[in-house]
């Protein structure tokens, strides 16, 4: 596991870990609410939470935030359990949900009511929102907040019997509706909401706000270190009294700043609008910034940890490019993913003084990175497939590639010149007559000849052919999220972030690629194996990232 970064999270907890508090231990969380995918955003959190606990010799826990049952699903519990697998941390036998905790929180509420701390509330949603106030006005305490204990302890009973019908009673904190902080204006703690929970079915009807579920769930497991985005931070207030309240273990909250990711958006609710309307197929689409989305394009779980470990955490937040992210994508694919050759807009090409009928097989090393990777053999014979980018009928001066009377190399294979060029009825260029060199077989020309350009291939009668999808960011616009008036986010959508290439031509190793391999292919970007559309023996690429770093090179000038 990556080696954690120091940021001012860690200094907090190492401080306290060396003053004794806790008894020394660190327990984290990672308290995801199962109500969609998780994002590149919560592995920054992951990767924070799991790698403080392993760091200090602690544990981590995985407990599902599951207080609202009409957003929540057991399809988004499996997938969070599967993507925090896959980023390579594991809770053991820690893994809790709030659910688990409703008959305790119930009595706690109980307990508040008791003390003359909690009330029943008859105003509506609206009506509470009226009588809150403003950031420079106090709020107007509720007609019913001085109902006796008695009279609360019954109506919270009944509310919890079923005897109310939703949104007509809440239960509310009795704190202070003139506080600076509206988070402490009486808050709600239970609303009715009489719908079937994911785990706990019928059982109950009322169900506790997420501000008073949350670190009740943290003080029960132990958890030394509630580790939160800043959107938390004027809810710590909250946090603390309740548990002061209850006079219950006290855990500590810290925030930081959560991540904000360019071209792309990672608000639940956007990416929900994004699937249910149809701008994307699925929260595993390759274009989503969901680590679904992610597993299926081809991304690693040790580049995105390495990701999450550069950005560092702060307390301002800032927009990171998409380029880092892709930048440590590339790092660790050119260490382990083999090089294969693959055309991806074929041309045809004859190779006239190539005997017809001929083949024989080259050498071709695996990966220059990894010198334990080996060779391979790739097939040549007298048509073959290149890039149709990789020639030029008039070329400008810059291009050195293939075009009328030059010579280029192939690949591991040997020198041809273009003699001629065959076009169809409309001018289009669908073949190309060559001549090779026999005598520059995987080098150089005998006669110190030189090519100013090496053109990747493969042969026409063993290639296989595939469907190859080139993914491009989602969003045109840098921060897709500062939306312009008028303008919906979904305007920002890049049409071109998706292009399906039906007929492209690939060396015949890959027709037994597994689902989730990953090759670099020569002169053209690292793919990936589909794991939703691949079927044996006819497997679908994606493109996981180009071969240009643009994010390096900017780096690279800034010293």
């Amino acid at each position: 596991m990556e080696v954690q970064v120091s940021n001012f999270i860690r200094n907090i907890v190492a401080e306290d870990v060396a003053a004794g508090k806790h008894g020394g231990k660190v327990i984290t969380r990672f308290p995801p609410e199962p109500n969609g995918y998780l994002h590149i955003g919560h592995a920054k959190s992951i990767c924070l939470n799991f790698g403080l606990a392993a760091e200090f010799g602690g544990h981590c826990n995985l407990r599902f935030d599951d207080t609202n049952p009409t957003k929540e699903e057991q399809e988004y519990v499996d997938s969070i359990i599967e993507d925090v697998r896959w980023l390579g941390f594991d809770w053991g036998d820690r893994l809790y949900y709030a659910s688990d905790y409703f008959d305790k929180l119930y009595e706690w509420a109980v307990q508040l009511i008791k003390m003359g701390k909690a009330y029943v509330c008859d105003l509506s949603a609206e009506e509470i929102r009226e009588y809150r106030g403003t950031l420079t006005e106090p709020g107007k305490e509720s007609p019913y907040r001085n109902r006796s204990v008695e009279e609360n302890l019954d109506l919270f009973e009944r509310m919890r019997k079923g005897e109310f019908p939703d949104g007509s009673k809440t239960l509310r904190a009795k704190i202070d509706m003139a506080s600076g902080n509206i988070n402490m204006r009486d808050p709600v703690m239970y609303r009715i909401k009489h719908e079937d929970h994911h785990r706990t079915g019928n059982k109950w009807c009322i169900y506790p706000m997420y501000d008073y579920a949350h670190g009740q769930s943290d003080s029960i497991e132990g958890v030394t270190h509630s580790i939160c985005t800043m959107e938390y931070e004027d809810h710590r207030p909250l946090y603390d009294w309740f548990l002061d309240q209850l006079g219950i273990h006290h855990p500590r909250q810290i925030e930081f700043a959560r991540l904000n990711l360019s071209h792309t958006v990672l608000s639940k609710r956007r990416l929900l609008k994004l699937v249910n309307e149809g701008y994307v197929k699925g929260w595993n689409d390759p274009r989503m910034p969901t680590l679904a989305g992610m597993r299926r394009r081809g991304y690693t779980p040790d580049a995105i940890r390495n990701f999450c470990n550069r950005i560092g955490v702060a307390k301002k937040e800032s927009l990171v490019d998409m380029g880092l992210l892709e930048y440590c994508v590339r790092e660790h694919l050119n260490k382990i993913a083999p090089r294969v050759m693959a055309v991806l807009r074929p041309l045809k090409v004859v190779i006239t003084n190539y005997p017809e009928g001929q083949e024989e097989y080259l050498d071709a090393i695996n990966n220059p990175e990894d010198p334990d990777a080996g060779t391979r053999k790739v097939p040549f014979s007298n048509v073959l497939y290149i890039e149709r980018d990789d020639f030029m009928e008039t070329p400008p001066k810059q291009f050195f590639r293939l075009a009328p009377g030059r010579e280029v190399r192939l690949r591991y294979a040997y020198f041809i010149k273009c003699e001629s060029v065959v076009k169809d009825e409309n001018g289009e260029i669908v073949e190309l007559h060559c001549t090779y060199d026999p005598a520059t077989r995987g080098g150089d020309a005998p006669d110190g000849r030189k090519v100013k350009a090496t053109l990747h291939w493969v042969s026409a009668e063993h290639a296989i052919e595939a469907e190859v999808r080139l993914y491009d960011y989602l969003f045109v616009k840098e921060d897709p999220n500062d939306v312009e008036e008028g303008k919906e986010f979904t305007d920002y959508i890049n049409p071109k972030s998706l292009e399906v290439l039906k007929s492209c031509r690939l060396e015949p190793s890959l027709k037994d690629a597994k689902i989730g391999d990953r090759f670099q292919f020569e002169r053209m970007g690292y793919f990936c194996v589909d794991i939703v559309d691949s079927k044996p023996g006819s497997p679908v690429f994606n493109r996981i990232v180009t071969l240009k770093d643009e994010w390096a090179k900017i780096q690279k000038g800034k010293k």
